[in-house]
């Protein structure tokens, strides 16, 4: 049968079933051996009464297999298909990532460019519903992945873009800019933004300018994340790795650092947000849900979806059900053991009656 799970991590929860079930196993045992041991037959005989046992035993298979029943509720099974129709709502977000040589840099580990991808996608794990498409540029611009939906063919791209993408190498941001303007979807001015990852570094081709008018006409508003050291910056290699050396001009090393005005200016012209990420760890969680998720959102087409269909319920309520007649269970069990001490206590005192008559009527 063709199944799958929503959280199949809780499985694990399975093998605490097992174990409690070893460990109720043991105590059993435990408790009858001490009896046994220490408790003289009669003695024993009241504190181990007939069917005690039974009774503890089938308390625990009747807990222990609620637990399981509820562990595998919690796995989210699924089997079987069926096709819905879900709407599809969210905004239109395009990434420009530089791809040029300056993204080799090692001041962000691994590597600058390495460090954009992984923001990018720590982004789109947290969307629902957004389509992204993605921009690569250096010194020209290229569009990689059209708006899409499909995450993980998008993720699958990402990682395979590189200086190797684009013919030309240098940086122009501003071409950039205008290639990822043209490849929104959306006709309105609305529910788009514009994310870019770079160092900032920009070979006249007026970035701040080109971001402006494209505000000022399409309305998509732009979030710039700058990567790299902005004051000593670090070298940059020859290749993906530095194996092969460091660029060189003149016979100096170049040297690379990140320019954060630029991409500031761009942020506050088109009502976006600048990220100065440098070098350090940037939650890219909490940038999508304080910048990004406030981006007015807007209903795309509908989508028909083959999903599986979610069967947790089928263990959720013989789990349930299973608890019941545990309590059930172990209330009338107690019951009777209630009933049989009141019933031995009762004909003890009926006996003593019988004998304190006798003695007295020996004794008159």
């Amino acid at each position: 049968m063709d199944m799958q799970f929503g959280n199949p991590d809780n499985f694990y929860l399975l093998g605490v079933v097992v174990l409690c079930l070893c460990l109720t196993a043991w105590a059993i045992a435990a408790r009858r051996r001490a009896a046994m041991r220490f408790a003289t037959p009669t003695l024993s005989q009241r504190i181990l009464p007939a069917g005690s046992t039974v009774k503890h035993w089938v308390s625990a298979i009747l807990v222990c297999s609620s637990l399981a029943l509820m562990a595998i509720a919690l796995t989210d099974i699924r089997w079987g298909k069926t096709w819905r129709d879900v709407p599809q709502k969210g905004i239109e977000v395009m990434f420009v990532l530089d791809v040029s040589r300056s993204m080799l840099a090692e001041d962000a580990s691994p590597n600058r460019l390495a460090r954009a991808k992984q923001q990018i996608k720590d982004m789109v794990d947290e969307m629902a519903g957004d389509r992204v498409g993605l921009v690569a540029f250096a010194g020209e611009s290229r569009q990689s992945v059209p708006l899409t939906s499909h995450y993980e063919d998008f993720k699958q791209t990402l990682d395979s873009v590189g200086p190797h993408t684009v013919r030309s190498g240098g940086s122009r941001l501003g071409d950039a800019i205008t290639a990822a303007a043209n490849g929104f979807l959306s006709k309105t001015n609305e529910h788009k933004a514009m994310i870019i990852f770079t160092d900032g570094e920009d070979q006249e081709s007026q970035p701040v300018e080109v971001a402006e008018d494209i505000y000022a006409d399409k309305g998509i508003r732009i979030f710039t994340v700058g990567l790299g050291d902005m004051d000593q910056g670090a070298r940059v290699p020859d290749t993906d790795g530095g194996r092969g050396g460091y660029v060189q001009y003149n016979g100096q090393q170049v040297w690379s650092k990140m320019n954060g005005q630029v991409l500031q200016q761009i942020a506050e012209k088109t009502d976006g947000a600048y990220i100065p990420a440098g070098t350090r760890r940037v939650n890219m969680a909490d940038v999508y849900h304080n910048y990004i998720a406030n981006v007015e959102q807007g209903e795309f087409e509908t989508a028909k979806v083959n999903s599986y269909v979610a069967r947790y319920q089928w263990f959720a309520v013989p789990a349930l059900v299973l608890l019941l007649l545990e309590v059930m269970w172990s209330t009338r069990a107690t019951k009777v053991n209630s009933d049989r001490d009141h019933t031995t206590m009762k004909r003890k005192a009926q006996r003593t009656n019988r004998e304190k008559q006798h003695v007295v009527r020996t004794a008159g």
